[in-house]
This record gives structure tokens, C-alpha cells and sequence, in this order.
């Protein structure tokens, strides 16, 4: 709320008012009151623009500096940690457009994973998983489009989206912890539990960004060694990501009141791209120096606490 006073201080009205001795016209009327229909879906779900950008409150670019540290960090040293960066842009930017902001900070840390671990990929692992990761991706492209409608007719932007994404997850931070408890149990083995995760992690990645998880427990039951896991992570979650952004475009085209991906959010990830460089160097210098065990349980902490907030707070 306070940052839509803002916005509105900075920005004035999106609404321009109609001359008073036209606007007794009959044909003006209608068409001012057009516009104000045009405008007000035009500002629904949209992410702020260029002015604007200068306009978000110190939190919001407090939050987004350290999301985009962490997903640098992620990348390249601590993969755990990318789950806590997307409750955190959904905070800050509210559900659905903060999955559209972040999907750039994503493909610019790929490309710096994979230039760290290119050469330790298991193409074999890769290859078995990406056809079930298609048949969960028009799953995902679905509901994105079926909430996007339901948001704009409803008018209410952030609250569906942004519980779904607090509910996906606590479920890949429930799967992390029966990982912990049950062990090779959980590892995907057969066919159709291959299937299974991939789907899930699909559908996942679409709505949230968050398949992170299911990787790590497939890879997990194929026994890969740490840097040959990197790699793997690196070079599946670059082609994922850059698979997704023609869709994000034609669903921008299908619901234009509510864009994942738009000139304001990408003129965001330019700004954001230098932290997002610092946590790329950061995570390589960690890769081998941290406790494993004790940071792995502090991230489970918080992003199940941040996954707490969202659902409540929507």
C-alpha cells in the first residue's frame, strides 16, 4: 500500500482527466471512459515502469540486491540456497511478477555455472530426465495462464499467485527433509518415479522457479559426485530456463493485463546483474570451505518460514 502512494506521488494519476466542456459529449464520454478501462487493466498486475523504478521503497531494493546474491550464490556453490531467493522476490514484488523478474537473474547465473563446471556435466543423467521435464512444462504454462485470468478478473494480483508459490515451497522443503530421514527411499529409481519427478519438476520450475529440489534427489539417486552434480544442475537448469522464456512471452501476449516479462523487469535485472556477479564468486569460493550439514538446515529454516509468510500473508 505504501508503495502505491508512492508511485502514485511520483507518478501522478495513469488516468488523464477529460476536458469538462467535452467531456458533456456524448462520444467523449465514451471514449474517456475507455481509456480509464484501458489504463486501469494496463496497471492490474503489471511490474512498475522505468520512472517508477526509482520510486520503490528501500526494502524492495534491499530484498532484490539479496536475492540476487543468493542466486548467484546458488548457482555456483550452495544449491539450497535458491530456494529461500523466490519467496524473498515474492515478497518484495508480490507472486506473479516476481517470477518473471526473476527468471533473467536465473539465466544469467547458468551461464555462469555452467563457464565454472562445463566439463563435469553427466549428459547421460541429463538426457533421461529432460522428456519428462517437457510433459510437466505445458502443465505449468496452463495453470500460469488459468491464475492469470482468474488474478485479472478477480482484481485482486498477488494473492492466489503468491500462496501457490509459498506452497511449492514447503513442499520441496518437506521433500529435502524426508530426504534427510528416509534416505535412498525418496530416490526417484523406475521409470515412471523418473517420470514423476521430472513432471513435478516441470510444473514447479514454471510456477515458482523452485524445481531445485527434484533435481538434487534425482541426481542424488544416480549417485553423482559433487562437481559432476554441479555441472549436471548447471547445464539443466540453463537450458530450462532459457526454454521458458518464449513461453513467459506468449503468455505475456495471452493475459497482457498481467506480464511475467517486461521492459521495467528487465531493466531491473540490469541493475541487479553486478550482485548477482559478486554471489557467482562468492559460491565458488564457498563451494568447499562450508559445513554442508549445518548450512543446509538453516536453509530449510528460512525458506519454510519465508513459504509461511507468503501463505499467510496472501
Amino acid at each position: 500500500m505504501g508503495t502505491s502512494r508512492t508511485l502514485r506521488g511520483r507518478l501522478g494519476s495513469p488516468f488523464r482527466p477529460c476536458h469538462s466542456a467535452l467531456s458533456r459529449r456524448p462520444w467523449f464520454s465514451y471514449r474517456c471512459a475507455a481509456r480509464r478501462r484501458r489504463c486501469a487493466q494496463r496497471h492490474v498486475l503489471s511490474l512498475p515502469s522505468l520512472a517508477s523504478l526509482m520510486a520503490l521503497e528501500w526494502w524492495q531494493w534491499l530484498i532484490a540486491g539479496l536475492a540476487a546474491l543468493i542466486v548467484g550464490c546458488a548457482k555456483t556453490g550452495l544449491p539450497g540456497l535458491g530456494l529461500v531467493a523466490v519467496p524473498l522476490m515474492a515478497v518484495a514484488f508480490g507472486g506473479r511478477a516476481s517470477v518473471g523478474t526473476l527468471l533473467p537473474m536465473l539465466i544469467i547465473a547458468d551461464c555462469f555455472a555452467v563457464l565454472f563446471y562445463r566439463r563435469h556435466a553427466r549428459w547421460d543423467h541429463l538426457l533421461r530426465l529432460l522428456p519428462s521435464v517437457c510433459l510437466g512444462l505445458p502443465l505449468g504454462f496452463i495453470l500460469m495462464w488459468w491464475l492469470g485470468l482468474r488474478e485479472v478478473a478477480a482484481g485482486e494480483p498477488d494473492a492466489v499467485f503468491t500462496s501457490i508459490i509459498g506452497m511449492v515451497i514447503l513442499v520441496m522443503v518437506a521433500l529435502l527433509c524426508l530426504r534427510r530421514w528416509w534416505g535412498d527411499r525418496l530416490v526417484p529409481r523406475g521409470r515412471l518415479s523418473v517420470v514423476l519427478y521430472g513432471s513435478g519438476a516441470g510444473i514447479a520450475t514454471f510456477l515458482a522457479n523452485a524445481a531445485g529440489p527434484m533435481m538434487a534427489l534425482y541426481l542424488a539417486g544416480m549417485r553423482a559426485k559433487k562437481e559432476a552434480f554441479m555441472g549436471t544442475n548447471a547445464w539443466f537448469f540453463l537450458l530450462l530456463n532459457l526454454s521458458k522464456v518464449p513461453l513467459f512471452l506468449i503468455l505475456g501476449l495471452l493475459v497482457p493485463q498481467a506480464p511475467l516479462i517486461t521492459g521495467s523487469s528487465l531493466r531491473l535485472n540490469v541493475i541487479l546483474a553486478p550482485a548477482i556477479i559478486v554471489g557467482v564468486l562468492l559460491g565458488a569460493w564457498l563451494f568447499t570451505r562450508l559445513n554442508q550439514r549445518l548450512f543446509d538446515a538453516l536453509v530449510l529454516i528460512l525458506a519454510a518460514a519465508a513459504a509461511v509468510h507468503l501463505i499467510v500473508g496472501g
